[in-house]
């Protein structure tokens, strides 16, 4: 039972490491000062990239046309981004600030 165990661990050693090595490389698009952690102020301006992306008029306010679906009420940029802060705080769960590779690719609790 020990050794089937021992092999089982074997065995996941590289996925755990590959998975590792995918959180950090995420982590490296936000990280703009390279300093290993994710701030709200670099996690708001990577994640508004989206919204620079569906803005096709660049007015500024995503449209219902513009929105995934093409359907719901327009969203501005400024509510865009608070939504985001809210969305950081939540995935900060440890509340230091700064997301690590871990708190940053968690599902939102």
């Amino acid at each position: 039972m020990i050794r089937r165990l021992a092999v089982a661990a074997a065995l996941l050693l590289p996925l755990t490491a590959a998975a590792q090595d995918s959180r950090n490389a995420y982590l490296r698009q936000f990280d703009t000062d390279g300093n290993g952690c994710v701030s709200e102020s670099e996690y708001v301006a990577y994640m508004s990239r989206g919204f620079e992306r569906m803005d096709a008029n660049h007015d500024g306010v995503l449209e219902p046309s513009e929105l995934p679906g093409g359907h719901g009420k327009p969203v501005t940029l400024k509510e865009w981004r608070a939504n985001l802060r809210h969305q950081f705080h939540r995935l900060d769960r440890r509340h230091t600030g700064c997301l690590d590779a871990q708190e940053l690719t968690a599902p939102p609790g």
